[in-house]
């Protein structure tokens, strides 16, 4: 039986930049004889991030986040699979409030406050990252890292991959405000250039993680 990859989309725009490169990530990991099993965050039921009820650290539900709601068969699922590929645009200099939600509760639910073990995820699966901003790539570079610590430590080995500068519409010039922040040729010039760059890396990373 082959691997199962779970894709997580923590953005809310379809066909864009995060979609784009988690599903040619997923086309990686397919490629590589992995299923693949998808949630867009965005289209879930109502769900919300840790509140702090401390169920998890009950040793019936150890490793198991008891909040149940729109998020639950995401966890439940991360937590069978054997690898994890989740992606989010960065808002106002961090990832989606979306995807903070699931961060959470995927990370808190395997914390113990326990020295000896402070994780108690017995089963660490590979994990992708995905960040896509309008800010160049480097401007996150701490922010990433800090996330990928976080994963490796509760989830499994973590990789990122970055893409800045991203080009945000088809047409700058039909915005009521002038974004006259962006030179939008510059930003169609680095859609055609580097980011099918990005998504061949993208589908390579990804055909590394389900291999």
């Amino acid at each position: 039986m082959g691997k199962t990859i779970v894709v997580v989309n923590a953005g809310p725009r379809k066909g864009w930049n995060t979609d784009t490169l988690i599903t040619e990530a997923a086309k990686g990991a397919e490629a590589a004889g992995a299923g693949i099993e998808r949630f867009d965050l965005f289209r879930l039921e109502k769900y919300t991030g840790c509140i702090s009820c401390f169920g998890c650290k009950r040793e019936r539900n150890k490793g198991r986040c008891v909040c149940r709601d729109g998020l639950t068969p995401v966890l439940d699922a991360i937590r069978e699979s054997d690898g994890l590929i989740i992606g989010s645009p960065n808002y106002l200099g961090e990832l989606t409030a979306s995807f903070r939600a699931l961060y959470e509760r995927l990370i808190f639910q395997n914390l113990t406050y326990n020295l000896e073990t402070p994780c108690c995820n017995p089963r660490p699966v590979p994990v992708l990252l995905v960040m896509t901003s309008n800010a160049p790539d480097t401007a996150y570079r701490a922010l990433v890292q800090n996330y990928q610590q976080t994963l490796s430590r509760f989830v499994g080995p973590a990789q990122a991959l970055v893409s800045g500068d991203t080009l945000q519409l088809k047409d700058y010039g039909k915005t009521d405000w002038p974004w006259t922040l962006f030179d939008p040729e510059e930003k169609q010039r680095r859609h055609e250039t580097v980011f099918p760059q990005e998504c061949r890396r993208a589908f390579e990373m990804g055909a590394a993680l389900a291999r």
